[in-house]
């Protein structure tokens, strides 16, 4: 990289003042530092796609040392059940008259309609408590609302 100090910067600058002139030096001045923004913006780009790419590629190996995990894990846990089912089969296979091969399912509890009305909004306040005050009790639909606040016409 350059080594540039104060003197390098002070000569650099009298030549430059000699050489273009105090005229036009500032003018110069400036597109040299918006130059030099711009090429340090563009190498700052470069190294944030190549750190992209190094993480993306980092991330792909991560991707592929889990999926190598869970697939270990899944032909873990399905060995597992298969001796599982085996075991529990011959251990159960003498205590009935069934066959073992056939599993045993429980009963699942019949459905009970919880015997809601599901629209209606139940609130913890009594409804004469609500006709008492002039709470609203029903819901007005838009085109009904629209209609019933619709201001008269002035004939």
């Amino acid at each position: 990289m350059l080594d540039l100090g104060i003197s390098k910067i002070a000569l650099i600058g009298a030549v430059a003042l000699i050489v273009i002139g105090p005229e036009k030096l500032p003018r110069v001045a400036r597109t040299v530092g918006t130059l030099l923004g711009k090429a340090q913006r563009y190498v700052a780009d470069v190294k944030a796609e190549v750190n992209r790419s190094m993480d993306l590629d980092e991330l792909k190996k991560m991707k592929e040392t889990m999926e190598d995990a869970a697939r270990g894990v899944e032909q873990s846990v399905q060995t597992s059940a298969l001796d599982f089912e085996k075991q529990w089969h011959e251990t159960t296979a003498g205590l009935s008259g069934e066959d073992a091969a056939t599993p045993w399912e429980p009963l699942a509890p019949s459905y009970k309609h919880p015997g809601k009305k599901w629209r209606l909004k139940q609130t913890a306040m009594p409804q004469w408590y609500k006709s008492r005050n002039g709470t609203r009790t029903r819901a007005l639909s838009g085109a009904a609302r629209v209609a019933r606040y619709r201001p008269k016409p002035l004939n």
